[in-house]
């Protein structure tokens, strides 16, 4: 290794080039070449030498000649069956994009124009033709998942959040503890007259929240006192409250934390506060849920570790090798100011 500093300047005009880089970095070109496209063998040195060298020269490798002279399009289609508006699916598809970036990968979006088959189908379909290397497939609803576990495509596709409707374990959060997690937590508060305000119940998350909050109270011998369906909206929340009024509550589990912006701003409508007269937990902990009035109690999950995930998940697909996490991913609980002990 030359212990002369590098020179890193350029004829003007000219774009730095990979040979460049190798220059300043002193390996060769083929080292490079090596990190770009993420090969293991590449030792933590080497490689931060490499990535030094290319931030120095301000060198941005060029994708259509890496597909050219690998004849791999490095891209990762991701199919999203909801509605960009919810927190949860627009995080992780978020989530999948800085894990796919990480990886060395692109990502190219497909919204199918409905739920239904032919629709889903078509979105796959124009993803494959558009070279892409895997798919990762949101698809809450359990209709669709079914759907979607029946395509039969050239390329690996995983499933996400689709709770054993053909998606490994690992790949979803584990939505029947975290409806635990928040029942529990109102028990322990001393709450027996809990009710639930539930998401759509064509969701898997939906149908496993019902379960860990039913589950929670059997164990503590209670009844649910209401279960009244919402979907996913603020809106929704605030009519859930409309029929939940003449069940003597003290407490109320929201499935997400839009309905139970919803339902706190039903119940100070009808001049009771949140968490004298009523104790709401949420289930996300989106950004807004520590200043909603009051701060949201709620459930919180790692939208990051589920993309991380489903990209490594679909990597091994594709190289063939074993899986990692076949577990679900752990939520958390996280306690804010609207829950308290019931009064008297």
């Amino acid at each position: 290794m030359s212990l002369e500093p590098a020179d890193t300047s350029l004829p003007p005009g000219r774009a730095p080039s990979i040979r460049d880089v190798a220059r300043v970095a002193d390996v060769s070109y083929q080292t490079v070449s090596r990190v770009i496209n993420n090969h293991p063998s590449i030792r933590p040195h080497t490689r931060q030498r490499v990535l030094d060298a290319m931030v120095e020269l301000d060198f941005r490798p060029n994708r259509a000649a890496r597909r050219l002279a690998t004849k791999r399009s490095f891209t990762i289609g991701v199919v999203v069956t909801v509605n960009g508006a919810y927190y949860g699916p627009t995080s992780m598809v978020g989530a999948i994009e800085d894990a796919a970036r990480e990886a060395g990968y692109s990502t190219l979006l497909a919204s199918p124009r409905s739920a239904e088959d032919t629709a889903i189908t078509e979105a796959v379909e124009h993803l494959i033709g558009e070279g892409v290397e895997g798919i990762v497939m949101l698809a809450p609803q359990i209709r669709t998942a079914e759907a979607i576990a029946g395509i039969r495509t050239a390329v690996p596709v995983v499933l996400m959040q689709a709770d054993h409707v053909g998606s490994a374990p690992g790949l979803s959060v584990d939505n029947e503890l975290g409806a635990a997690l928040a029942t529990r937590h109102l028990l322990g508060l001393g709450h027996t007259r809990i009710a639930h305000v539930a998401g759509p119940a064509d969701w898997t998350e939906a149908q496993a929240r019902v379960r860990g909050y039913t589950s929670a109270l059997a164990v503590a011998g209670l009844e649910p006192v209401a279960v009244v369906e919402g979907d996913w909206t603020a809106e929704s929340g605030y009519t859930a409250f409309q029929h939940l009024v003449g069940h003597d509550l003290t407490a109320v589990f929201c499935a997400n934390d839009q309905m139970a912006l919803g339902l706190i701003h039903a119940a100070a409508d009808r001049d009771l506060t949140v968490p004298n007269d009523l104790s709401v937990i949420g289930f996300d902990d989106v950004p807004e849920s520590a200043h909603y009035l009051p701060p949201l109690t709620t459930i919180r999950q790692d939208f990051d570790e589920l993309g991380r995930r489903s990209l490594h998940h679909l990597l091994a697909r594709l190289h063939a090798t074993p899986p990692h996490d076949e577990v679900p991913v752990r939520p958390s609980l996280v306690v804010r100011a609207s829950t308290m002990r019931p009064r008297g």
